[in-house]
């Protein structure tokens, strides 16, 4: 621990006495980093600006890659590399070495031909355990369709504790579940004060989890490292605001990498407008996805595919003239229109049945849920085949 700014003391046989764990201040994590990042940066690493936690070294053909997590690493392709890292890192600090990865931060990592699969069974089964639904009657989605809970006026919950807390779990929950993201975020909006029916909209989602506790993402082995996206909006999707709501996937060839559902931060006039913020939100990931690969040493040179089933947006997305309808819309989501212009971009029409991100953007029946899921490369290694 440093002294405090301005504090000034002749007698070095002193010491501060903490009253407070290092843990608990606020300065610590940045410290602790700054050090970490001070040690890998004398080795030899260089800290990306497109992931600040991505440190990356080359040396001729040999390349090592270290991803952190508060002060947990991961990383590595070259085994003696990786090895004399380690005894690097181990003289600056108390280290331990856990091997290959195969559970980290509750995300069980299975290796196999195919890929890599990452589930959270564990973590779900005890959630299931904690809200006492192990004998419970599974449901095949996780929400009813056209359900009313922004605007249900029932008795408020008694405990609204347990309903933070079961929220905050799910929302973990999707980083290996991406069907999950348009529950979770309808629930996590009803936290301040949840009513009954609030409760039993996230034990359907529990019961839900119930009968699938395995399932997970595949990343897949093959070489095809073509980037592809799927957006869509559900135009004036919130009662109480009537803002529209936005949701991407990301593919790399067959892996999904990335998804988000949010809602839009101001009011859309149209189907074509809200669909068209929603190509703006999606291709600003894809230029990030895109140099995150460059730190990879990968280079994506053809253009990355963009999914639309709003032919309306793609229009506007294509034809810059097109003024008329298009000209209260802010110029921060005109520059999908530059990136079509310089190749880095290219858009589709999807049809509504194919189109991927649907899932997160709205409840769908339970064929349709289904169908979409399998699409999404979600499996289910603990199923009986």
């Amino acid at each position: 621990m440093k002294l405090p700014p301005g504090f000034e003391c002749g007698d070095k046989s002193k010491v501060c006495r903490l009253r407070k764990s290092l843990y608990g201040l606020r300065q610590s994590p940045r410290c602790w980093f700054a050090k970490l990042a001070t040690a890998l940066k004398g080795y030899g690493f260089v800290q990306n600006t497109t992931d600040y936690s991505l440190f990356t070294l080359t040396r001729g053909s040999m390349r090592l890659y270290v991803l952190i997590y508060v002060d947990d690493l991961i990383g590595g392709t070259d085994p003696e590399a990786i090895a004399k890292f380690k005894g690097y890192l181990s003289q600056c600090f108390k280290m331990k070495d856990l091997g290959l990865v195969k559970y980290f931060l509750g995300i069980e990592v299975s290796r196999a031909p195919d890929g890599i699969y990452l589930s959270q069974r564990k973590y779900v089964l005890d959630i299931v355990k904690e809200c006492g639904l192990l004998g419970s009657k599974p449901v095949h989605t996780p929400m009813e369709q056209n359900h009313m809970l922004a605007t249900d006026e029932r008795d408020y919950y008694q405990d609204p504790v347990s309903y933070r807390r079961l929220v905050g779990r799910l929302v973990y929950l999707t980083a290996t579940r991406p069907e999950l993201s348009y529950a979770v975020h309808i629930l996590a909006q009803l936290m301040k004060n949840p009513r009954i029916k609030h409760w039993e909209a996230v034990v359907r989602v529990v019961r839900y989890l119930k009968g699938c506790p395995g399932q997970g993402i595949l990343l897949s082995s093959n070489d095809d490292l073509q980037i592809n996206a799927y957006c869509d909006s559900d135009y004036n999707a919130c009662p109480m605001t009537r803002r529209s709501l936005s949701g991407f996937m990301v593919l790399l060839g067959d892996s999904p990498i990335s998804w988000k559902t949010k809602k839009q931060d101001r009011v859309s006039c149209s189907f074509a407008e809200s669909e068209y913020r929603a190509m703006a939100f999606t291709t600003k990931e894809l230029k990030w996805n895109r140099e995150l690969l460059q730190c990879f040493g990968v280079s994506h040179t053809q253009p990355m595919k963009l999914y639309c089933d709003n032919k309306a947006a793609l229009y506007i997305a294509a034809n810059p003239l097109f003024h008329e309808r298009t000209k209260h819309i802010e110029s921060d989501c005109h520059f999908v229109c530059d990136e079509i212009q310089n190749g880095s971009l290219a858009t589709s029409h999807v049809v509504t049945t194919e189109q991927l991100a649907d899932i997160f953007t709205k409840a769908l029946a339970s064929q349709q849920f289904s169908y979409l899921r399998r699409k999404l490369g979600i499996r289910d290694l603990h199923a009986p085949t």
